[in-house]
C-alpha cells in the first residue's frame, strides 16, 4: 500500500476488518438464499464507502483511485457483489464532479456521499450489448421537458438505487451519432418514488443470473417517462458519450479491482487447503503439480494487482487512460477466472461442493469477463489507442 497515504491506509484496514469480521463468516447463507445483503450495505455506509468518490464539501474528500482499487478488492474478497453494490454508484459520482452543473452536485452529491441516495447508470440494450452508440432509448424535447422512451437491460442495483444516469439519444439524427447522445439524471423521487417505478419507469423482476447473487440486476422500461430537462447532465445535450467514456476508465478499474478480489479470496482459500490437506503422507502443497498451481496463482494474481495500480496511477495523473483501464481490467478478470478455477481443481470433489467457498468465486469470476464492456470490446480498444499513440506517418 506504498501508493497511499495514511488514512488511506487505515481505509483499508476498516474495510479488510469488517470483511474479515462481518462478511466472510456469514456470507455463504446470505449468498445461496440470494438475499439482499441489507446489514452489510448499511455497514458500508456507517464507514464512508459511498462517498469515497466525493470530494468536498459535498463529502469527506475522496481518495486516490489506487485507495479506490484497494478498497474495492477488499470487498470482494468478501464477496463480489458488495463492490458491485457501489461500482456504478461511484461512476455516478464521478460525472456529476466532473460534468455536472452546481444545482446538480449540490442536490445529489451530499446523499450519495452518506448512501442515503444510492445511484447506478443504464448504458446496455437488450440486443445491443457494447455497441452504446447503436442504442434506441431517446428523449425527445416537449417543451420544457424530455420525454423518455425504450429500454435497457443488466442493470445492477436498479431497484435500490434512487437516481439513474441514462445514457440515451437526444437527438437522433446527429452525424456522427455519437454527438446526440446525452446523460440523463433519472430521479425516482421526481417520479413518485417507487423504487419500481412510476411516471412511465418500470423497474422489472430481477434478472437470474450464475453468480453476483443479492444485488439485482434488471430491466428498465421507459413508457413515455417525461422529465425535465434541466436533468441533463451538466445542463449540454450531446456529450454523453464522451462523458461516458471517461466514467467507464472508473468503472472499468473497479472490475478490475473486483478480480483481483475473487482472484484474491480463491487463492487464499486454496493455500490454506493445500496446507491442511494431506495425501500421500504429505500435505498436497508439496505435491509439485500443486505446488505449481499456487506459484502460477500468485505471480498472476501480483502481476493485475501491478497493472491495475498502474492505470489506478495514470488515472489520477489526469491523463487518458482508456487503454490502461481496458488492460487492467482484461488481464484481471481473465487471471481472477484462471485462479477461481485452479482453486476448484486444488479443492479436488470439494471445489465443486457448495459447502466450500471456492464454488462462488468461480461462479462470480465470469461476470468481470462480460461487464463493463467484454474482454473482446476490451482490445478493440487497447488495440486503437495502441496504434493512435504510435502512429506511422508515411
Amino acid at each position: 500500500m506504498e501508493d497511499l497515504n495514511a488514512e488511506e491506509r487505515e481505509i483499508v484496514k476498516i474495510v479488510r476488518a469488517f470483511v474479515d469480521e462481518k462478511v466472510r463468516p456469514t456470507v455463504r447463507e446470505i449468498e445461496h438464499a440470494n438475499e439482499y445483503p441489507e446489514s452489510f450495505i448499511e455497514t458500508m455506509k456507517e464507514i464512508g464507502i459511498f462517498g469515497l468518490a466525493i470530494d468536498e464539501p459535498w463529502g469527506p474528500g475522496k481518495v486516490s483511485a489506487p485507495c479506490y482499487v484497494l478498497v474495492t478488492e477488499e470487498l470482494s474478497r468478501g464477496w463480489m457483489s458488495l463492490a458491485g453494490a457501489m461500482g456504478g454508484h461511484t461512476v455516478v459520482a464521478k460525472l456529476l464532479q466532473d460534468y455536472g452543473t452546481q444545482e446538480q452536485k449540490d442536490h445529489y452529491l451530499p446523499r450519495m456521499a452518506t448512501g442515503e441516495v444510492r445511484a447506478t447508470m443504464a448504458l446496455t440494450e437488450p440486443g445491443g450489448g457494447s455497441d452504446l452508440q447503436a442504442m434506441r432509448t431517446l428523449a425527445r424535447h416537449d417543451g420544457d421537458d424530455l420525454v423518455v422512451n425504450g429500454s435497457k437491460t443488466w442493470i445492477s442495483n436498479a431497484r435500490k438505487s434512487s437516481l439513474i444516469a441514462l445514457l440515451c439519444k437526444t437527438d437522433p439524427d446527429a452525424e456522427p451519432a455519437h454527438h446526440g447522445i446525452s446523460i440523463v439524471l433519472v430521479d425516482k423521487e421526481q417520479l413518485g418514488g417507487d423504487p419500481d417505478g412510476g411516471g412511465g419507469l418500470t423497474v422489472s423482476r430481477d434478472l437470474p443470473k450464475l453468480g453476483y447473487k443479492g444485488v439485482e440486476s434488471c430491466e428498465l422500461v421507459f413508457e413515455d417517462m417525461r422529465i425535465s430537462s434541466t436533468q441533463v447532465l451538466g445542463g449540454a445535450e450531446g456529450a454523453g458519450f464522451a462523458q461516458m467514456m471517461r466514467g467507464l476508465e472508473v468503472g472499468r478499474l473497479q472490475v478490475a479491482a473486483r478480480a483481483l478480489g475473487v482472484g484474491r479470496a480463491a487463492l487464499e482459500d486454496a493455500l490454506q487447503y493445500a496446507q491442511d490437506r494431506e495425501s500421500f503422507g504429505k500435505p498436497i502443497w508439496k505435491h509439485q503439480s500443486i505446488g505449481n498451481y499456487l506459484a502460477d496463482m500468485v505471480t498472476k494474481l501480483t502481476a493485475a494487482r501491478q497493472l491495475t495500480l498502474h492505470a489506478a496511477r495514470t488515472y489520477d495523473s489526469g491523463r487518458r487512460s482508456d487503454m490502461e483501464a481496458g488492460m487492467a481490467k482484461l488481464f484481471a478478470s481473465e487471471v481472477g477466472m484462471e485462479i477461481a478455477l485452479d482453486a476448484v481443481r486444488i479443492h479436488g470433489g470439494y471445489g465443486y461442493s457448495a459447502e466450500f467457498d471456492v464454488e462462488r468465486y468461480f461462479r462470480d469470476a465470469p461476470l468481470m469477463i462480460v461487464g463493463e464492456g467484454t474482454n473482446e470490446i476490451q482490445r478493440n480498444v487497447i488495440a486503437s489507442q495502441l496504434v493512435r499513440r504510435n502512429s506511422v506517418t508515411p
